[in-house]
């Protein structure tokens, strides 16, 4: 613990100012967060950015932020080792920008942003559902989100495709795509969205793949589970290290597509005692192929409500994503088979009445609970001919040809 904490010290009496984050405001456009590092800023002083060996025209600050707690708080000036946001720019700002004095243009090292890693298909909701949760359901909205989003999150990239209704989304990694879906589930939005792809370069003439440096803090009893299952996801151990106190950190190398499903299965191995960290390390040449979903799915091809009695009868066939009385429709998926194909199922198929028996006859029905998927799990789980359906109120898998006739 340390008792005094050293005070900010100025290398140089003019202004450097290292941006780290941005944020956007409609009625002040552009914000720029960061550090003061040297010399003092004010309202109004004239400031030029350098990024690049490149240095823009001049422009005047208009506005300077100090931070209290979580509130912003506007002030005229601020000194060096301030943390602040900033307003005037007139051209996008890009993170790793030095603000410097017009006169005295000395750029601090430059910070750079990792490169997507992941990328999936983000499209218009099209299912026998679409329209009855969300508000925002069209194209246009969902473009003029993703554009707002890309004013302030620096690691995303938004392509077109071939299709005006569905948009090519890349960013860090699971988590960093997670994020966005579920921002814009509860907003109001109603998407569908591609299983996950790793993002291949070719260098050389050869395949190249996103490697992510891992460094996992486990249980030593558990510590043979967790590399068992992190070697058959092609990873390299490049580090052990024992703490002392029942517990051993190992660090990995891993390939991008590896961690699709590993943080699920990590907190079963390590029973939630686990602790994983990774970022990204750099492309290498791909690692050979990962084996991801052994079994197949269990697909509806009927609309309607689902009954106990054919829930009942499904549930030796797989885990089931559904309980009684929800409705279904042809082509959604309401379970996990236990066999490595897909399986068209009726999950609403009614009991046959005939009036030879009697009413005390039913056998009482046991249903197992249904497993329940986030958004991330099912981001996980799905398959290259399957998508996500997102709604503000629930998030369901389904094939992409709904008919199952169109389908074989």
């Amino acid at each position: 613990i340390l008792k005094t904490i050293p005070a900010p010290v100025s290398k140089s009496d003019h202004l450097q100012f290292l941006t780290t984050s941005l944020d956007h405001s409609d009625f002040l456009g552009q914000i720029g967060i960061g550090r003061v590092f040297s010399g003092e800023i004010k309202v109004g002083q004239q400031v030029v950015c350098c990024k690049d060996q490149s240095i823009s025209k001049p422009l005047k600050i208009t506005k300077i932020y100090k931070f209290k707690g979580l509130q912003r708080v506007e002030t005229q000036s601020a000194l060096f080792g301030d943390i602040i946001a900033l307003t005037g720019f007139t051209e996008p700002l890009s993170i790793g920008t030095t603000l410097c004095e017009v006169e005295h243009p000395e750029p601090l090292p430059y910070v750079t942003v990792d490169e997507p890693t992941l990328s999936i298909y983000l499209s218009v909701n099209d299912s026998p559902f679409n329209g009855e949760d969300g508000k925002l359901l069209t194209s246009r909205q969902i473009k003029e989100r993703l554009d707002k989003e890309l004013k302030t999150n620096v690691a995303l990239r938004v392509e077109p495709t071939d299709s005006p209704e569905s948009f090519k989304v890349s960013g860090r990694g699971q988590l960093h795509l997670g994020i966005l879906l579920e921002n814009m589930r509860r907003e109001g939005f109603e998407m569908q969205v591609s299983a996950p792809e790793v993002i291949y370069k070719t260098i050389n003439g050869v395949k190249h793949e996103p490697i992510e440096l891992l460094v996992v803090d486990v249980p030593e009893e558990q510590q043979g589970l967790v590399m068992e299952h992190l070697g058959k996801k092609k990873a390299e151990m490049k580090n052990m290290d024992h703490t002392g106190n029942g517990r051993v950190r190992i660090e990995f190398e891993v390939p991008s597509r590896g961690l699709l499903g590993f943080r699920s299965q990590f907190l079963t191995d390590t029973r939630g005692m686990g602790i994983a960290t990774f970022s990204f390390s750099g492309y290498q040449p791909y690692k050979g192929d990962i084996i991801t979903r052994t079994k197949g799915a269990l697909v509806s091809m009927e609309n309607g409500n689902t009954t106990g009695y054919a829930l009942d009868a499904l549930q030796a066939r797989g885990v089931l994503f559904v309980g009684p009385a929800e409705r279904v429709y042809e082509g959604m998926i309401i379970g996990e088979n236990s066999r490595d194909m897909d399986m068209d199922v009726n999950p609403c198929k009614q009991k046959k009445l005939t009036n030879m028996r009697a009413s005390g006859t039913d056998e009482a029905i046991r249903l197992e609970p249904p497993r329940r998927m986030d958004l991330e799990t099912c981001m996980e789980w799905i398959q290259p001919d399957e998508l996500i359906e997102i709604t503000p109120h629930s998030v369901r898998l389904r094939k992409k040809v709904l008919r199952a006739g169109m389908r074989k």
